[in-house]
């Protein structure tokens, strides 16, 4: 923890200084760190949880490595450290950093499930991160601290995923998410929140199977169905017509797009495509292709995103 607290200690002093002066963001810098705000308080409560509600004892029956817990604690002071950093450069900015909401996680009874939760968790922060950075305009220290902030999310992640007996880094790329995907995403947690995000929230979508293995192996082959669900009276517009799955995993700018196979009314499967691994994203559309993640945020989403951890 010492060498993130030195870093962010080095980086705070630069971020307040004239470039920076009394409302000074620039509407996009604000939008960029007050999600980011939003999505360190989530994982904050979350980390919060496995290191205070689990001990050594059943961390270690449950096959992590000792010092496990411990590490999970000190992964929980890097959020309250990042939470603290983001604030504190809102306010100096005049803006009123949002406080945190109520969580509600799915319950977790091992310390196991804890750790397979967070690792979905963490890869949403890790893809917001990734895409608010090209929208942060105004100083190039912001773009620093985003982006210092982000590698100490990887390296949480290829620690959860080490535990769980995954590969730490089952991928070439991370996948940039768009500030409503990432919004959207952490909405299955947010029982209620003294102040929401000028975001829109979308119909949600459903994987209902297949539920992959909490230890992520073996990956979820190419050619397994993945089944959907959805609300069709949620929709913001009427349709008609194939609907398709957008599943996007790694490259923002070519999602798949796959014809959904209707099992009912409001609910369909896709096969996972081949070269597909680490988490992805899928949404609902009725594009058969063509579209950006940017687009399918715009305009193209019937309902989701929801996250596909395939590996």
């Amino acid at each position: 923890m010492l060498s993130v607290l030195a870093l962010i200690t080095a980086l705070l002093p630069l971020t307040l200084t004239a470039p920076l002066q009394k409302r000074a963001l620039s509407e996009s810098d604000q939008n960029v760190l007050e999600l980011a705000l939003y999505l360190e308080h989530l994982e904050l409560s979350l980390y919060t949880g496995g290191c205070d509600n689990f001990t050594d004892a059943q961390y270690s029956a449950q096959g992590f490595a000792p010092g496990y817990r411990e590490n999970v604690c000190v992964i929980a002071g890097h959020e309250q450290v990042h939470a603290d950093t983001i604030a504190t450069i809102l306010s100096s900015n005049g803006v009123a950093p949002i406080p945190a909401c109520t969580y509600q996680f799915p319950t977790s009874v091992d310390p196991k499930s804890f750790v397979f939760l967070a690792n979905m968790i963490t890869s949403v922060g890790i893809g917001a991160y990734l895409g608010g950075s090209e929208n942060l305009t105004d100083s190039a220290v912001l773009e620093e601290a985003a982006a210092s902030i982000l590698t100490v999310e990887a390296r949480h992640d290829a620690f959860l995923r080490i535990g769980l007996g995954a590969s730490p880094f089952p991928t070439n790329f991370d996948t940039g998410l768009s500030a409503v995907w990432a919004y959207n995403l952490a909405q299955m947690f947010i029982v209620s929140c003294p102040k929401q995000l000028p975001l829109i929230i979308l119909p949600k979508l459903n994987l209902t199977s297949p539920m992959p293995p909490v230890s992520l192996q073996p990956p979820t082959p190419a050619g397994t169905m993945l089944d959907f669900a959805w609300d069709p009276s949620t929709f913001f517009v009427q349709t008609s017509g194939p609907l398709y799955i957008a599943i996007i995993n790694q490259n923002i700018s070519a999602p798949i797009f796959q014809e959904v196979t209707s099992v009912a009314p409001g609910s369909g499967s896709v096969p996972v495509p081949s070269g597909v691994a680490g988490a992805a994203f899928g949404v609902l559309t009725t594009f058969s292709g063509g579209l950006t993640e940017n687009d399918l945020t715009s305009f193209g989403t019937l309902a989701g995103p929801v996250e596909i951890l395939l590996s």
